[in-house]
């Protein structure tokens, strides 16, 4: 193929990454805050249904506000479950696979390596790229509002020592490493919240038992749904999973890179070895938790 041509092949397939990339972005986030303000609604209604009995007797007026706020918010968590549901996570699991196999293909030809050492290359890479978007062509209206841009530099790749720059160290100390330190510090902030939330039940209790404090009661069980909320919040957003799974497939790529290292054969097949080895670790990681999201739903 014409070297024109197959740049522009590169080029394009770069753009319909990215194209896809931001549209499971975009639906992630959608999917986040759905579940966010699900766990803020069913928070609300529990304290609201509580304050309604306790101001009923004195306070009339607002005990009916309360009741009608405790109303609305757990209405509300029954519309905001249905926008975070299977078919939801099954579209935004397909698009993030999609735009990791394209991602995959692209790096693979800068690098030079496996299929993409054809002097065909190029088409190679088109017939891979269509047959990735026909799989998917049921997601394409998901692409409406993300058009092709071309000015989207490609990934500064022209052989195997800038593969392993930019690719592989690029995944490791920019990905997968600080996405792990992310997900430990929400862990972490999960862990204090069910702490603060145990504790303060604990002393509103005693306090109950102790005083004859009857409202006191009625908010321990206020707090301990609270709490059990935000566990089941955490445990649906995956952060103890996702990040031994980040942790796991970043010490594997750094024991594929110190074999490389330790290797003295750099011939074209052990290129090509190091690149499918990479990319394999890469995709299984994409395809591990993608299916655990999916099924879990």
């Amino acid at each position: 193929m014409h070297p024109d041509r197959a740049s522009q092949v590169v080029s394009d397939s770069w753009a319909q990454q990215a194209s896809w990339s931001r549209a499971a972005n975009r639906r992630k986030r959608l999917i986040g805050r759905a579940r966010a303000a699900s766990l803020l609604c069913f928070v609300l209604a529990a304290a609201l249904g509580t304050a309604s009995a306790q101001l009923a007797s004195g306070h009339r007026l607002a005990a009916q506000w309360a009741a009608f706020g405790a109303a609305v918010a757990a209405g509300a968590v029954t519309v905001l479950n249905s926008r975070a549901g299977r078919v939801q996570i099954q579209d935004w699991t397909r698009l993030r696979s999609v735009s990791e196999a394209l991602k995959t293909d692209v790096y693979t030809y800068l690098a030079g390596a496996g299929a993409y050492r054809s002097p065909h290359a190029a088409r190679v890479l088109r017939d891979a790229v269509d047959a990735i978007r026909i799989d998917a062509s049921d997601l394409l209206h998901h692409l409406a509002d993300f058009p092709l841009d071309h000015s989207r530099p490609l990934p500064d790749v022209d052989g195997i020592e800038t593969y392993i720059r930019v690719r592989v160290r690029g995944q490791i100390d920019d990905y997968y490493r600080p996405k792990a330190e992310w997900m430990r510090a929400r862990l972490r902030a999960v862990r204090r919240a069910e702490l603060l939330f145990g504790g303060t039940a604990v002393l509103l209790g005693a306090w109950s038992g102790a005083f004859q404090v009857e409202e006191a009661a009625a908010w321990v069980a206020v707090l301990a749904t609270v709490s059990a909320t935000v566990v089941a919040y955490s445990t649906a957003a995956k952060y103890e999973y996702q990040e031994l799974e980040f942790l796991r497939t970043a010490d594997e790529l750094e024991r594929i890179l110190s074999d490389w290292v330790l290797s003295a054969d750099r011939s074209a097949q052990a290129e090509d070895t190091l690149v499918s080895r990479c990319e394999h670790v890469i995709s299984v990681l994409n395809d591990t938790w993608m299916v655990k999201w999916s099924s879990e739903q």
